[in-house]
């Protein structure tokens, strides 16, 4: 029998096929030759092009497979300085090689060590190089030839473990070199790229042989030598099937601690309110658990037909969220610019419309959810659809607003701030979209109920210059002649008065008094600690012009300054923290940073504000003076979380005043513009100082604001800006 002589289609998607039955496993029993390229290399790549390999072995075939280290941006970084490209890619690759997990996991991972050994499975490490940069390679295609050298090749997004097969919603093409001289030319050209590749020919691609990383496999995962492959049957390496399968769709894993009595209520409340909600609770206290939870019921409620679509405000959250989706039991389709994610979600949404699916499960960005082509395929939905919008305060702003439709029967709006500050607006079609809270539980509740710990909060005054108070002062009339004359004609605020009010947010994040108090902070007191956070000037989270993984450059001028000066200058182990790291650089510096070790000092931007999870911090120093409740209640939630050891968090908050406070003042009056600020740093100073631990030891600071400005205010209008 020969590879022609199966029926193949054009086309497998996993929710209409079998791929490991119908097309993976028949085609390796008649080939000795394949040839794979699969992208990032690690342990789970071996186990992933297991299936059907042993029928391969069994006819003296030959496999060849192409994969690319994870290199992080210090990988790439010590590249680029000359250090020795071969140690840092083996390093890299080795930092992904997992240890064997169960009894199945080294069953299989023994028999691929043993078609490594028997030189039937080669590997070669690929890399993209161009004058300017590296980077990964990241294709994902397939050559399979039988002795008569018919030839088949596949591309497309295909994970080979039956696990994520029968999980993952996945699409390949298929071209047979039979059929027609227009599928013998795409298979030819699929051949002749690989060959190319793996003979180190393609321009830009590099490949390296490692024949030490073949070592370390042998070392890690060879417990037994196999004589004979033909006495090998697939099933013995194929996971049993009832591992695999789930039981249910989003079931709470057994490991997992039972819910705390207020979750439980939010999950009951929203079910008697047909489904749809809001849940406000403190960050830190679980709202991610809760909805999860939340969606259990529902599935439960609709025998798990349901389409369900999660909405988070930036890809660092989708992170953490898939992670707990999958230990749910369930592996959602990830759609985002980072993903090819098109296809995949067409067929997802069209084959549940029609019937031939009962569920899927959708995580995706604001952006991508406004985006027409996603709202295009949603409109073809009628039947069964629930949204989950974590962060959902973003969610009242006007692009967002379009999303909110009749389709979405099921609603839960996930939020520890849902009111927009001055936009009733929103916040009104907020609350008309999803209905009513189905829980308020507060920062208070949180910490008084041992859900969070305790604080001690250190409000440390810092003065303009006399050229910064200038500057501010002359930005903030500008603004009030935009705010004043656009008011009268359309109530709106123009595109021009943002751009002032952003830098004007620049200017007292960046005033220059902070890095000198910061400095001698950490000096006298910290220089020895560690599980420290510094966080630096993000002007705002609702920046309009703010674009993912792209740090203004006036974030990056205030990180690098602090990094150098507690680096260099003070000798700490510190480490930037912001979303231009990638998810594995991410996970890394996290891991470093909660062993305290490695890593003494994180100086974060932005990824912070809204769903990050680092329960270590034990101090934070928050240069960022916003005073938007809702950043700033952000910024607290994340310091306060419960970790091991932790019986209580510091907060030293850097507040921006205009003038010394113990300087006598050569005017009789202060601007309104210099009122204003005063004010709104007064605000957020009073909200933290309120549920502290060392509330009564700011009251002295605080009167002593007060009497100064009262002293010099001349009494004129504050107009909120």
């Amino acid at each position: 029998m020969a590879l022609k002589d199966i029926v193949i289609k054009q086309e497998y998607r996993s929710f209409h096929d079998d791929i490991v039955k119908d097309f993976y496993i028949p085609i390796l029993k008649q080939s000795v030759i394949y040839k794979r390229a699969v992208g990032y290399f690690s342990s789970n790549v071996l186990n992933q092009i297991a299936d059907g390999i042993v029928a391969l072995a069994n006819n003296n075939g030959n496999i060849q497979l192409v994969a690319s280290p994870f290199l992080s941006d210090d990988d790439i970084e010590a590249i680029k300085k000359g250090y020795e490209l071969r140690n840092i890619m083996k390093q890299a690759i080795i930092r992904e090689m997992h240890e064997v997990k169960n009894p199945f996991e080294e069953k299989r991972l023994n028999i691929l060590a043993n078609l490594i050994a028997d030189d039937v499975l080669d590997i070669k490490i690929a890399y993209i190089e161009t004058r300017s940069s590296m980077s990964m390679y990241h294709e994902k295609m397939g050559i399979i030839a039988d002795k008569e050298e018919n030839t088949i090749a596949f591309s497309g997004s295909m994970n080979e473990s039956q696990n994520a097969l029968m999980n993952n919603y996945e699409v390949i093409d298929v071209w047979c070199s039979w059929k027609s001289e227009e599928q013998s030319n795409k298979v030819n050209g699929k051949n002749i790229a690989f060959t190319s590749i793996w003979n180190d020919t393609e321009p830009n691609i590099r490949i390296v042989d490692f024949p030490e990383l073949k070592q370390e496999i042998l070392d890690r995962y060879k417990r037994t030598a196999i004589r004979n492959y033909s006495f090998l049957e697939i099933g013995e390496f194929e996971q049993p099937t009832e591992e695999i399968i789930n039981k249910s769709w989003f079931k709470k894993p057994d490991n997992y601690p039972n819910y705390f009595e207020y979750q439980l209520q939010a999950m009951n409340v929203w079910k008697e309110h047909g489904y749809r909600g809001i849940f406000d609770m403190a960050t830190g206290t679980g709202k991610t658990l809760t909805a999860l939870g939340a969606l259990e019921l529902l599935c439960n409620e609709l025998n798990n037909h349901i389409g369900i679509i999660i909405v988070c405000p930036y890809q660092h959250l989708i992170e953490q969220w898939v992670e707990d989706i999958m230990a749910y039991g369930v592996t959602p389709l990830i759609c985002y610019s980072a993903y090819d994610w098109k296809k995949q979600f067409k067929y997802a949404l069209s084959d549940y419309a029609c019937g031939a699916t009962t569920n899927f499960c959708i995580i995706t960005t604001n952006d991508t959810l406004a985006s027409m082509y996603f709202q295009n395929e949603v409109d073809k939905l009628s039947r069964n659809i629930c949204i989950v919008v974590d962060e959902a305060h973003n969610f009242g702003a006007k692009r967002q607003l379009e999303c909110m439709k009749d389709v979405y029967s099921y609603r839960l709006a996930l939020s520890a701030t849902l009111e927009r500050r001055y936009d009733d607006y929103g916040t009104n079609k907020l609350f008309e979209f999803f209905g009513e809270k189905c829980i308020n539980y507060t920062l208070e509740d949180a910490i008084g109920n041992d859900k969070l710990t305790p604080y001690y909060y250190y409000p440390i005054p810092v003065y303009f210059e006399e050229d910064e108070l200038n500057e501010y002062n002359e930005l903030t009339e500008k603004i009030l002649k935009i705010f004043l004359n656009s008011k009268k004609e359309s109530g709106k605020l123009p595109k021009i008065a943002e751009i002032l009010l952003i830098k004007r947010a620049k200017l007292v994040s960046a005033a220059r008094g902070k890095l000198k108090a910061l400095y001698e902070i950490i000096s006298k007191e910290y220089i020895n600690d560690d599980h420290i956070l510094v966080y630096c000037g993000a002007t705002t989270i609702e920046n309009s012009s703010y674009r993912e993984g792209v740090a203004d450059i006036d974030e990056r001028r205030q990180i690098d300054i602090v990094v150098d000066m507690l680096g260099n200058d003070l000798g700490m182990r510190v480490s930037k923290f912001t979303s231009e790291e990638d998810s594995k650089e991410r996970k890394r510096i996290k891991v470093d940073f909660s062993e305290g070790d490695m890593l003494k000092v994180l100086v974060a931007i932005r990824c912070l504000d809204e769903g990050m999870n680092i329960p270590g911090i034990k101090t934070a120093f928050i240069l960022a003076s916003s005073t938007n409740p809702k950043e700033y209640i952000q910024r607290r939630g994340r310091v306060l979380r419960k970790a091991k050891g932790k019986q209580f968090a510091k907060i030293y908050d850097f507040i921006t005043l205009p003038r010394n406070l113990d300087e006598e003042i050569h005017t009789n009056k202060f601007l309104n513009s210099e009122y204003s600020l005063i004010r709104r740093e007064y605000e957020r100073m009073e909200d933290f100082a309120k549920l502290a631990e060392n509330s009564s030891e700011i009251i002295k600071l605080k009167d002593k604001i007060t009497t100064f400005y009262k002293l010099y205010y001349n009494g004129g209008k504050d107009y909120g800006i």
